[in-house]
């Protein structure tokens, strides 16, 4: 670990009398430590299906029990979907058309197709 005085301010205390690891930062006067940006690793979303399998956009699946739908009735077990998109969108992972009427789904109620 070296210590550096640099434009990385501590998110914690605001000083610049940083002291830098191979993956972390660590601030000299308060002890704050916190992951280097520059390792933080973010790469493609990785989406599983009730099985386990990883499912990717363009993918098919098939719904694995029925869903209700809010104000328009129900989805059926079985139900194949074709075409998917996986989206970062709150807590449904799945973006698809079935029946032509656009709905997100949670991966946990599919199974690769």
């Amino acid at each position: 670990m070296h210590a550096r005085m640099s434009e990385i301010s501590c998110p914690q205390c605001s000083l610049t009398d940083i002291a830098s690891a191979a993956e972390h930062d660590e601030c000299l006067t308060c002890g704050h430590e916190w992951p280097r940006v520059d390792t933080v690793v973010s790469g493609p979303r990785v989406v599983k299906d009730a099985n386990g399998n990883v499912i990717v956009s363009g993918d098919d699946v098939v719904l694995i029990k029925e869903l209700k739908l809010k104000g328009s009735g129900a989805l059926k077990g079985g139900t194949k979907v074709r075409n998917i998109k996986i989206v970062d969108d709150g807590d449904h992972e799945i973006d698809c058309k079935v029946d032509g009427m656009g709905i997100m789904l949670k991966a946990m109620y599919v199974r690769k197709a």
